[in-house]
């Protein structure tokens, strides 16, 4: 089990928290007895071999719960005034939901399975390279590395590349090399090419498709000009996000987009 995978399951547990027979003390969870319940159930451990596998996969739900601590969905510490605390609750096993979480949690709509830590976006990116590219593959990397050294205007632009390259791949497999560069470095070229891909293509294509790209657009075209642009990381998290999920789109449609 990797941190991602600590992080879905930490999502799952804040929205159905199951600690069985176990206390959670003063928290709205706590982490080591929502792990005891899951081996129980699903490892089908028992007793004395519960508490090995605990303390091996423990560092991995430390690293989740902090990193959802870091986005504003939960906080260290008891969840009223008052209420029970324990050392190893306050040490980083209890954690309590923020006002903040509360509304992320009711989104219905929230992609869980989006990837916290760079090194997960590289790895889902990549597995588009044969399809969409070495210039996609490039510029999607240098998003993440971008957003791992926290270069937050950089990574918007090379999202905004990569989304790019993506189009540029769609276009070319329907036609031809020549003619979509020829198209390309026209004047309003980028919207040339967007209309071989999805000019044809049903209205719900189309607008689903336009959705994706047009803030990628907006990062990639605002990191161009030389004023301020006041990127932040959550913006830089979600153009690396919005660029997976536009990849995987571009991806499952890719026959009707071609046809």
């Amino acid at each position: 089990m990797e941190q991602e995978d600590a992080t879905t399951l930490l999502i799952e547990w804040l929205r159905t928290p199951d600690h069985g027979n176990y206390s959670r003390y003063g928290y709205d969870i706590y982490v080591p007895h929502l792990l005891r319940v899951y081996l129980e159930r699903i490892e089908n451990l028992r007793h004395k071999n519960i508490e090995p596998r605990v303390r091996e996969l423990m560092p991995n739900f430390f690293a989740a719960g902090w990193e959802l601590c870091r986005r504003g969905i939960l906080r260290p510490g008891v969840n009223q005034y008052g209420a029970q605390a324990t050392n190893d609750g306050n040490a980083g096993c209890g954690y309590s939901i923020t006002p903040f979480g509360q509304l992320w949690l009711e989104e219905a709509d929230r992609d869980d399975y989006i990837p916290t830590e760079p090194g997960r976006f590289s790895q889902m990116l990549a597995e588009y390279r044969g399809k969409f590219g070495d210039g996609f593959h490039e510029r999607g990397q240098e998003a993440v590395r971008c957003y791992g050294s926290h270069s937050y205007l950089a990574c918007c632009a090379m999202s905004g590349a990569a989304a790019e390259s993506i189009l540029l791949a769609a276009a070319i497999a329907k036609t031809n090399e020549n003619d979509v560069l020829k198209q390309y470095k026209s004047g309003n070229g980028r919207r040339k090419v967007e209309n071989i891909v999805i000019g044809k293509a049903r209205i719900q294509l189309q607008n689903e498709y336009r959705g994706y790209v047009s803030l990628l657009k907006y990062w990639r075209d605002a990191a161009a000009h030389g004023h301020a642009s006041g990127v932040s990381e959550n913006e830089a998290y979600t153009a690396i996000a919005l660029l997976l999920r536009f990849a995987m789109y571009t991806s499952d449609h890719w026959g009707e987009l071609l046809d």
